[in-house]
C-alpha cells in the first residue's frame, strides 16, 4: 500500500464508524483536473477505457451512472449514426482489504456506586465506566474508484479528467444497490462540475 493509500485509509477511520452504524457509505474523495478554461459541451458518448472485451455487467451500471451525470451537466446523445463530439471513457477499480480493528461487541460495566479499599479509604466510579471483554476485530473493507476522461472524438485530446473514490466496510456495501453506489461516485465526480482543477475535495 502506498503513502497515497495510508492517508486515505486513515481519513476514512472515522468514517467508516459512522458507515457501520448508519448503514449508509461514507463520504467520497473526489479530484478533477482540466485547464481552467470553460468546459466544451456536445454529444458525448462513454465507454470503457480499455476495450479488451464485453462490457460487464457491473460496467455498464456504472457507465450509465457517468452517462446521466453528464447529460444532467449539458451533454446530450449522439441521434441514429452520428459521430460524438466528445468521448467519456470510464474505468473503475476496486480492492479488498482489512481495514481499522472494530470494537469488541462484549464489555463489562461499572458506574454508579463506590468501593472502599486499604484502610479505610473509599473509590467512587461513576458515570458508567466499560471495558471491552476479547480482542478487537479487523474489519474487512473495500475501496472503489472511479475515474472519467472526456476527450475530443477528432483528435482524442482531453478537456476533463477526474476520479472519485470511497471506502466502505463489506457488510455496509452487502445492503445498498449496485446503481445506488455508482450513482454516488458518479454524482460526486461531477459535483458542481467541472470542479476546481487539482484540488480534492469531500462530498458526502
Amino acid at each position: 500500500m502506498n503513502a497515497r493509500s495510508l492517508l486515505i485509509l486513515a481519513a476514512a477511520v472515522g468514517s467508516l464508524a459512522a458507515c457501520s452504524t448508519t448503514g449508509g457509505l461514507p463520504p467520497t474523495e473526489v479530484v478533477r483536473y482540466h485547464l481552467g478554461e470553460p468546459i466544451a459541451r456536445g454529444t458525448v458518448r462513454v465507454e470503457p477505457l480499455s476495450n479488451t472485451g464485453p462490457a460487464s455487467i457491473e460496467f455498464k451500471t456504472y457507465a450509465a451512472a457517468v452517462e446521466t451525470a453528464l447529460l444532467r451537466n449539458g451533454y446530450s446523445l449522439p441521434q441514429g449514426d452520428s459521430q460524438p463530439d466528445f468521448v467519456a471513457t470510464v474505468s473503475f477499480t476496486r480492492a479488498n482489504r482489512l481495514g481499522p480493528p472494530r470494537p469488541s461487541p462484549f464489555s463489562v460495566g461499572l458506574g454508579g456506586g463506590s468501593f472502599s479499599g486499604g484502610r479505610g479509604g473509599g473509590v467512587g466510579l461513576g458515570g458508567g465506566v466499560s471495558f471491552p471483554i476479547g480482542k478487537s476485530r479487523p474489519q474487512e473493507i473495500i475501496g472503489t474508484e472511479l475515474s472519467v476522461q472526456i476527450k475530443r472524438r477528432v483528435d482524442q485530446s482531453p478537456i476533463w479528467e477526474g476520479s472519485a473514490r470511497n471506502i466502505a466496510p463489506v457488510e455496509a456495501l452487502a445492503k445498498i444497490d449496485a446503481q445506488v453506489q455508482a450513482a454516488k461516485l458518479a454524482d460526486a465526480l461531477f459535483t458542481k462540475f467541472p470542479g476546481e482543477s487539482g484540488r480534492t475535495i469531500e462530498v458526502k
